[in-house]
């Protein structure tokens, strides 16, 4: 009887042995095929403002699956010392060739100026400048006040839209947003605006010819707008009450209707005839009344 108890024992420490290497043989299996399809991906260990050169202690490495991977990331640190950065980077961010500056150029603003465009500061004050909520990355339209040529024979001033969709690179001397509403810097006396050769032009002139007004507009709306343009004939001529659009951006082919009210015309009676009054009777006053229950039958019993 002990004898099989002893090999009962026995058989049940080999099965649970043969278990628990064939699992942990399994688990080791996994576990090298989840290592090798994982890649080294560099990562930022702080955040990397906007404009800054990238040095090595800005860096680190992580493990990151082949299929989540970041198209354009970097496997090693070497290839992004001193590169600078075009975006601001948080912590624990890939670092990728898209948010970076060519190789070879500068820090600061000149970093984040895109090919083919200039940067042109223009002054401001809290007015033109909407109260401080100009910030980089902001878009803007810029409206100038000025005297039209004599050729067009109008002598009276005019403000018209000159530049549309431009962005904002720096507000003062900032070239990055502010991390909370409490860095909101609101003495800018100058911004820096992302244009054109051709609308660095067009700018300077309407500086020195006029007064500017920044228009701040939705970040995703890219439209070109068309306007005739605004002088005391058209401001004093009205304008129509439009509903109130919702947040953000709608449809481009839905314009807001105008509102239209229509007034019913009220009946004016003849000149010789008596106007016509109904007597309208009054309503009788409501009678006292009290609940009586009998039972289980319940009535009520006005009184006189």
């Amino acid at each position: 009887m002990r004898n099989k108890r002893l090999i009962i024992a026995l058989l049940a420490a080999v099965v649970f042995g043969l278990v628990a290497a064939v699992s942990v043989s399994q688990y080791l299996a996994r576990a090298q095929a989840y290592t090798k399809n994982l890649n080294n991906v560099v990562v930022a260990k702080v955040e990397i403002p906007v404009g800054s050169r990238i040095i090595a202690e800005h860096l680190t490495v992580a493990q990151f699956p082949r299929n989540v991977t970041p198209e354009g990331a970097f496997a090693t640190t070497d290839k992004l010392v001193d590169r600078v950065a075009t975006v601001r980077i948080s912590a624990r961010e890939p670092i990728t060739e898209s948010r970076l500056a060519p190789v070879g150029a500068a820090g600061g603003l000149s970093s984040v100026i895109p090919e083919g465009f200039r940067a042109m500061t223009v002054r401001v004050d809290d007015v033109v400048g909407i109260s401080g909520f100009i910030m980089p990355g902001t878009l803007v339209d810029i409206v100038v006040v000025t005297q039209p040529p004599r050729a067009t024979g109008q002598e009276e001033m005019i403000s018209k839209i000159v530049l549309q969709n431009i962005k904002v690179l720096a507000s003062g001397q900032n070239i990055d947003k502010p991390k909370n509403d409490r860095e909101v810097e609101r003495a800018v006396r100058a911004v820096t605006l992302q244009v054109t050769p051709e609308q660095a032009e067009k700018l300077a002139l309407a500086s020195s010819e006029g007064r500017l007004q920044l228009v701040m507009r939705n970040s995703v709306d890219q439209g070109d707008e068309v306007t005739p343009g605004a002088n005391k004939s058209t401001l004093l001529s009205g304008e129509r009450a439009l509903p109130v659009p919702e947040p953000g951006i709608g449809g481009k082919d839905k314009k807001p209707a105008t509102p239209t009210v229509a007034r019913r015309p009220r009946p004016r009676p003849a000149a010789n005839s008596a106007a016509k009054v109904t007597p309208v009777a009054a309503p009788a006053p409501a009678r006292p009344s009290v609940e009586v229950i009998e039972g289980s039958k319940k009535k009520s019993v006005d009184f006189p």
